[in-house]
Formats: structure tokens, C-alpha cells, sequence
């Protein structure tokens, strides 16, 4: 087996830290990518979370109504 020179060791390790850096480059990209979706999905889930959230309380509020004025009409009709 022929000894590599310390020339040609330095090629070979410059053309890795130059494959390593653009790997690395590639890595960020894609979890920059991730991060905004993951961001997005966030917002989309805090939205949905509110929008449940008011639409409980406005069921809240319509059963509320609604039972006041079954128990007006009850007690204009003398049932209560």
C-alpha cells in the first residue's frame, strides 16, 4: 500500500470540509423549511383551538338564551 503525501492528504481533507460545509448548507435549509412548517402548523392549531373555544361558548350562549326564554314562556303560559 503507497503512503498518501501530506500534499495529497490535504487535497483529499480540503475536499471534505468543502463537501462537509455544503452538507451542512443543505442540513439548515431543510430545517429552516421544517421550522416554517412547523411554525405554520402552530398557528393553524392555535386558530382551530380558538375557533373550538368559541364556538363552545357560543353553544354556551345560545343554550343559555334559550333556556331563558323557555322559562319566560313557561311562566307567561302559567307552567312555572
Amino acid at each position: 500500500m503507497q503512503e498518501k503525501t501530506t500534499r495529497e492528504m490535504i487535497i483529499e481533507t480540503n475536499r471534505d470540509v468543502k463537501w462537509m460545509c455544503e452538507t451542512l448548507k443543505r442540513i439548515d435549509k431543510c430545517n429552516e423549511d421544517l421550522e416554517g412548517r412547523i411554525r405554520n402548523l402552530e398557528g393553524w392549531k392555535s386558530e382551530a383551538v380558538g375557533n373550538e373555544k368559541r364556538g363552545q361558548q357560543l353553544s354556551a350562549g345560545i343554550g343559555a338564551g334559550a333556556g331563558g326564554v323557555m322559562a319566560v314562556v313557561l311562566k307567561l303560559l302559567g307552567g312555572g
